[in-house]
């Protein structure tokens, strides 16, 4: 073999390695393509998170207002009233809960990302820890969908000196 039947050959091998221009369009248009459905696939996702979100908004003060009525009942004891009320709060919250509302954790130390506080009292336990919640907060997977409105230990009130009357 000459020196270039030898560098004709070297560079037939190199055109048939290198994608041809249309070829290379095609994996890009595909490659876009497939971005363009996953893209389409998550914002889909997140309209019904979003649908969800705002039906399970509307129903949280449904819970609230059962909430207040077993522990008026409870005061009355009226068992028939309560057992009704016990059964459509048991229904409503495990419906919220099959659809991923969690109610939010209000032990220990105010985290403000998740509680609303609406005093700071005077107490005894911890500074800045929740001492009250006021409200139930509701969370709809990582998402808060209301926040738990609490009340926050501030440090106790300093005692006053006792000033000798003249």
């Amino acid at each position: 073999m000459t020196e270039e039947h030898v560098q004709h050959e070297e560079e037939q091998v190199e055109e048939q390695q290198q994608p041809a221009p249309e070829d290379d369009r095609l994996l890009r248009l595909a490659a876009d393509f497939e971005n363009y459905k996953k893209r389409a696939a998550r914002e889909r996702q997140e309209y019904v998170q979003l649908a969800n979100e705002r039906l399970i908004a509307e129903l949280l003060p449904i819970l609230d207002d059962l909430e207040r009525a077993l522990a008026a009942a409870e005061e009355h004891q009226e068992a028939q009233l309560e057992e009704g009320v016990r059964l459509v709060h048991r229904s409503l919250a495990g419906l919220l809960e099959r659809h991923g509302v969690k109610p939010i954790e209000t032990d220990g130390k105010f985290d403000p990302h998740v509680h609303e506080a609406l005093l700071a009292q005077p107490s005894e336990a911890e500074e800045g820890s929740v001492i009250d919640v006021v409200q139930k907060g509701y969370k709809l997977g990582e998402r808060v969908v209301r926040p738990a409105r609490v009340v926050v230990a501030a440090p106790p009130a300093p005692e006053e000196a006792a000033t000798p009357d003249a």
